[in-house]
């Protein structure tokens, strides 16, 4: 059986849904970026620096992050769905002021409280 791509309303619901985590990041809005991600144990984020295992992990990385130079610029995204029930969702970023060009990948889920972010990785090209 092959899943559905990017069927068009369920497209629309996950970009939006990334849309709002890319403002969180940018603005540093703790609530919605905690908010976004699975409350689950099974949940991981395994960032430029930190490897983050279970929802508690994360949500203790953002709320000691510093507030200052997260704007980047998103340079590429690719978003696929998969059925109406997961996706992915990947950017080419480079943060204000710096020459890298970094990038972060998400799997995002359907569940009953909505889009919610099920494993992340972001990573910085030398």
């Amino acid at each position: 059986m092959t899943p559905e791509i990017n069927l068009p309303d369920v497209l629309a619901e996950v970009t939006a849904a990334f849309a709002r985590y890319e403002d969180a990041l940018a603005h540093n809005k703790v609530e919605v970026l905690d908010e976004l991600f699975w409350n689950s144990p099974h949940t991981l984020r395994y960032g430029a620096t930190e490897n983050l295992y279970g929802y508690e992990e994360i949500q203790a990385f953002r709320a000691a992050r510093p507030s200052q130079g997260l704007a980047r610029d998103v340079l590429r995204t690719a978003i696929t769905t998969y059925g109406r029930d997961f996706a992915t969702a990947n950017i080419e970023f480079r943060r204000e002021g710096s020459a890298k060009t970094g990038r972060q990948s998400q799997t995002w889920m359907r569940t009953d409280q909505g889009w919610r972010v099920v494993a992340a990785h972001v990573s910085l090209l030398a």
